[in-house]
């Protein structure tokens, strides 16, 4: 699945029922736009927005994005006609639909049962048997104790830190989501539930993202929060407006300096493990020691700088005479 190594620093949320805002984030540098049938649009407002997303997946103007569709969750009477009406219609469109974003997963049952419906409907349709990825939110207690089943669930490519619902599903007295509670003054209430779905995502190589942060008018107050899981390691975070997007996109790609040093250890080092470079495994690079933990963590800085497209400014590795 090719859209699994793709870029998701930011991942905007888009209203399925408005044209306005659908043509608006075509032409936006969203890594990722997926078009919202859930929270986003009323329940009387379903059905229209159905056509409404399955007509904008099959227009020209996108900007490369990875082009996503949030359903509404197995609970709801929704699911299917939101699946099957979609996907029909975008592939008898000539569109293109690389992600559904599945609410409220609390088992890996709900990954498996949509996995079941995509491949019918690929298979009847012609497509790619497994081409449309899923990305699972996790939004209560059940999810994130059973999110290292759903993170290994058929074509799960990331793990979504799901706030509001998580933060009502443990009672959290707080109205702002994404913020602190109030009078919790000590550490990160959400570490825990960050750690557990990173882990769970890492454990089987797929992506952690970060869920929204509602104050869509405080730049300041969106990096300092996207910040903080960008350093714990998180792949990107959710966008809900044009604002917040440059800011994601730069806290979620490494520094330009880390970036740069990051691919001249990986010059170093295999040169220093070649035979031409005596086949060493622990070598000086600078007055900095380099092993093969090195090379691990400089791949993970290298593979996020190569992604968000960025281009090496700093010193390249000369083997010694």
């Amino acid at each position: 699945m090719e859209n699994q190594y793709r870029p998701r620093r930011t991942c905007l949320s888009v209203p399925g029922s408005s044209d306005k805002m659908i043509a608006k984030a075509k032409t936006l540098p969203a890594d990722q736009v997926f078009l919202d049938l859930e929270d986003a649009v009323a329940a009387d407002a379903k059905a229209a927005a159905r056509t409404r997303v399955a007509q904008a997946l099959c227009e020209p103007g996108w900007a490369g994005q990875l082009r996503g569709l949030r359903v509404n969750d197995w609970t709801t009477p929704w699911t299917h006609a939101d699946v099957i009406e979609v996907v029909t219609a975008v592939a008898r469109g000539g569109g293109e639909l690389d992600v559904i974003v599945l609410p409220k997963v609390s088992d890996v049952s709900h990954v498996q049962a949509l996995d079941l419906l995509l491949t019918q409907l690929e298979r009847a349709h012609g497509l790619p048997v497994g081409r449309i990825g899923i990305e699972a939110q996790i939004e209560d207690a059940k999810g994130l104790t059973n999110a290292d089943s759903i993170a290994g669930g058929p074509r799960v490519q990331a793990l979504i830190f799901g706030p509001g619902d998580l933060m009502a599903s443990l009672n959290m007295r707080t109205l702002v989501v994404g913020e602190q509670p109030v009078g919790y003054g000590v550490g990160d209430a959400y570490h825990h539930v960050l750690m557990t779905i990173l882990v769970a995502a890492r454990a089987h190589g797929i992506n952690a993202i970060d869920g929204p942060y509602f104050k869509v008018k405080d730049t300041e107050a969106f990096t300092r929060v996207a910040g903080q899981t960008a350093a714990l390691g998180y792949d990107g975070k959710w966008v809900l407006h044009p604002d917040q997007i440059a800011a994601g996109n730069q806290i979620f790609s490494p520094r330009q300096a880390d970036y740069d040093h990051a691919e001249l250890i990986l010059e170093a080092y295999e040169w220093h493990t070649s035979q031409a470079g005596g086949a060493r495994g622990a070598v000086l690079l600078g007055d900095e020691m380099i092993d093969e933990a090195s090379r691990k963590m400089a791949l993970v800085i290298a593979g996020k700088g190569r992604a968000a497209g960025m281009t090496r400014t700093g010193e390249r590795f000369t083997p010694p005479a």
